[in-house]
């Protein structure tokens, strides 16, 4: 498990702390920013999290388990997303799911053991009339096949 000592970034996991704490509701903002500082929410920062904004641990850990988007372990070099919201369901994003996991060799919201990709769920990446889209790390792709995923799995070198 990787603790929060064990990041670099401690400093800076406080310092978003202290900004936020005095935000009201200000707990998703501060866990987003935590996330995007350290690419997930360390299990050592939730009694920090919690103190700072006055909750207890339990409501803190509840919505870091609660909202999928939410990381406690480090992603993969290259994270994926496979819409999963009615739009791209009914263009085939459950089948692309499945294509998604047997050529990455990744079960879904899991990390592959030599942790080059996460391959996560979506619930909706803003493309419904493109549908099925997928986000792999910060680029959104449109009408996404098992064959243009491939392609892009394999210029990432993420295929198993």
């Amino acid at each position: 498990m990787t603790s929060l000592t064990d990041i670099p970034r401690e400093a800076e996991v406080r310092r978003l702390i202290t900004a936020h704490a005095d935000m009201p509701g200000g707990l998703m903002p501060l866990l987003h920013a935590i996330q995007d500082t350290c690419g997930f929410v360390p299990p050592d920062a939730v009694p920090l999290i919690a103190k700072g904004l006055n909750l207890s641990r339990a409501e803190v850990h509840g919505v870091i388990t609660y909202y999928h988007h939410f990381r406690s372990t480090p992603p993969g070099r290259h994270v994926v997303h496979i819409c999963r919201a009615e739009a791209c369901r009914s263009c085939g994003s459950e089948a692309l799911m499945q294509h998604a996991q047997a050529v990455t060799g990744c079960a879904e919201h899991t990390t592959r053991a030599d942790g080059v990709v996460t391959l996560e769920s979506a619930y909706c990446l803003g493309l419904c009339a493109s549908a099925p889209s997928v986000q792999i790390d910060d680029r959104v792709h449109a009408r996404m096949t098992p064959a243009k995923l491939d392609k892009l799995l394999q210029q990432l070198e993420v295929t198993k």
